[in-house]
């Protein structure tokens, strides 16, 4: 390109990753500038890195106007998504972390395993739960502190004795290994010395992640952990004031602390967060909640259920599902046909013919990961979920779907994993779960939210996920893989039942649901993440 001189080009190249090619990063080391630049570019004719020279190299304050302007004087609010922050928290509680993960757009999150690190270390003396500072300052604070620490002290003490059982019960000679030559033997079988320290490596990385997830029950809601969030301005803006708008301390604080980071790298995107306009939005958030609060009271009675529940509680019929589905397939190929006109002729298609075409989409899928189509977006499916609180934080992960959640309590009973019962734990166990279901009722009397710090992983927590067919595929082919915990596993396979029960001809396209039983889940992804790490 000839637009530049050869100084500008010189000056171009450490803002952009080239001075002249059609295509090129934008590398200014400002998040302000490069939001700024997205959004001037499309208000003028000229091209980026000509708006760069003419109106932002001199004037440093340059993106800070231009978005104070924009958002502020003329509420575009869309160009608040050109800014892109990341932020870690760390010492966070499982009840911040969900709120925080509640936000389905524009985020994408990473957050500590439970399987893969343990939570035995203590640091000056006390082990990492969150001391609810509401909580420490009424009578029950002892109470709290105690039922947390006896949490933990279970936890960490039966981590070795935990591992031990399920090596003993699991030896690693009864898994195959591939040796130099490639070749699938049995542990004791292989002579080759890195071969054998390779098997050891999975075996113990897969026993271990086994023994994590049955203790993993035992910890409390309060517990700290770390998340790592990468996500746009609007995203941060609407978060914060979530975040501000709650009854939680922590929460609160922590907003706080999130935009006073934010403030250092892209704070014209998130500056209304807790402003005048910031403080209208918190105060409509509690009172659709409080309005919510007052309807349930006045309306809806009845006993909460104990034990686990999985129920397809909403679907429309095969047929109406089948003859959307199918006009969608069609719409996208049809030569300029209304939806409505197409829908009007599958309806009156034979069956035959109509399970030839979902058969055929389904046939189309070699892998997991070729998703269906969109046409499968065209019908959903309302579960009732009550399962345990360390089992919904992984299901909790899917955001392509509506869920809706109630608060942790201990009203609908606990999971005992069988690892617990096998280690002959049980007596400990139950002692923890009573002692938290004591605790927690004297609590929640007057302080229903912040009693939920004390509820165990292993209490029953009851939600709502409602999805349609392309993202219910999604989510149950990737929570039945063998590596996937069992507690999720038999969920999904059970949610996968119920939606082939009511649509036996649309669920072919369910095709990678894995309907069997594995004892040590972990142990073929190991051998991969082995695999790819001998290639480097």
């Amino acid at each position: 390109m000839s637009e530049f001189s050869k100084n500008e080009r010189k000056i171009l190249e450490k803002h952009f990753s080239n001075s002249d090619k059609n295509v090129f990063a934008v590398i200014t080391p400002r998040q302000v500038d490069r939001g700024a630049l997205m959004s001037r570019y499309s208000r003028t004719d000229k091209s980026m890195r000509k708006i760069f020279l003419d109106e932002f190299l001199k004037n440093k304050n340059r993106g800070e106007e231009f978005y104070d302007r924009v958002l502020l004087e003329y509420g575009d609010d869309s160009v608040a998504e050109l800014g892109i922050g990341q932020i870690a928290v760390e010492g966070l509680s499982n009840i911040a972390v969900k709120k925080i993960e509640d936000r389905r757009i524009g985020f994408s999150y990473l957050e500590k395993s439970s399987r893969y690190v343990s939570w035995d270390k203590k640091v000056k003396g006390k082990y990492k739960f969150l001391y609810e500072p509401t909580i420490m300052k009424t009578k029950f604070a002892d109470e709290y502190a105690d039922a947390c620490n006896f949490d933990f002290d279970v936890y960490s003490k039966n981590i070795e004795p935990m591992l031990k059982l399920i090596r003993e019960k699991d030896s690693i000679n009864n898994y195959k290994f591939k040796d130099k030559d490639g070749k699938e033997k049995k542990f004791n079988a292989i002579n080759d010395e890195l071969v054998i320290k390779s098997a050891i490596r999975i075996y113990n990385a897969a026993t271990k992640a086994k023994a994590l997830d049955a203790l993993r029950s035992l910890l409390p809601a309060s517990t700290l952990t770390n998340v790592g969030v990468t996500g746009n301005g609007r995203a941060f803006e609407y978060l914060l004031s979530i975040l501000f708008a709650s009854k939680l301390k922590e929460e609160n604080e922590l907003a706080s602390e999130i935009k006073h980071e934010l403030d250092t790298t892209i704070k014209s995107f998130v500056r209304r967060a807790d402003d005048k306009y910031g403080k209208v939005l918190q105060k409509y958030l509690n009172l659709i909640k409080k309005s919510a609060q007052n309807t349930t009271k006045s309306s809806i009675s009845g006993t909460p259920t104990k034990g686990k529940v999985v129920k397809l509680a909403e679907s429309e019929s095969e047929e109406k599902a089948i003859n959307s589905v199918i006009s969608a397939i069609i719409y996208e190929q049809s030569q300029g046909l209304s939806f409505d006109q197409i829908l009007k002729q599958v309806k009156k298609m034979g069956q035959t013919k109509k399970k030839k075409i979902i058969t055929e989409m389904s046939n189309a899928r070699k892998n997991r990961r070729h998703r269906p189509s969109r046409a499968f977006e065209m019908t959903d499916y309302t579960f009732d979920l009550v399962t345990n609180f360390g089992m919904f934080r992984d299901f909790h992960r899917h955001r392509a779907l509506t869920l809706e959640r109630q608060l942790l309590t201990t009203l609908h009973g606990y999971d005992t994993p069988q690892e617990v019962k096998e280690l002959g734990i049980q007596k400990e166990f139950k002692e923890c779960m009573n002692n938290t279901d004591y605790v927690f009722k004297r609590i929640q009397k007057n302080y229903p939210e912040e009693a939920q710090y004390v509820v165990n992983f292993a209490y029953n927590y009851p939600y709502m996920m409602k999805m349609n067919l392309r993202e219910a595929t999604h989510m149950i082919e990737l929570r039945t893989v063998p590596q996937g915990h069992q507690d999720y596993r038999i969920v999904a396979q059970k949610m996968y039942k119920s939606i082939n029960k009511k649509h036996p001809i649309l669920s072919k396209i369910m095709k990678y649901v894995d309907m069997n039983k594995y004892d040590l889940e972990r142990f073929e992804s190991e051998k991969r993440t082995e695999a790819k790490r001998a290639k480097q």
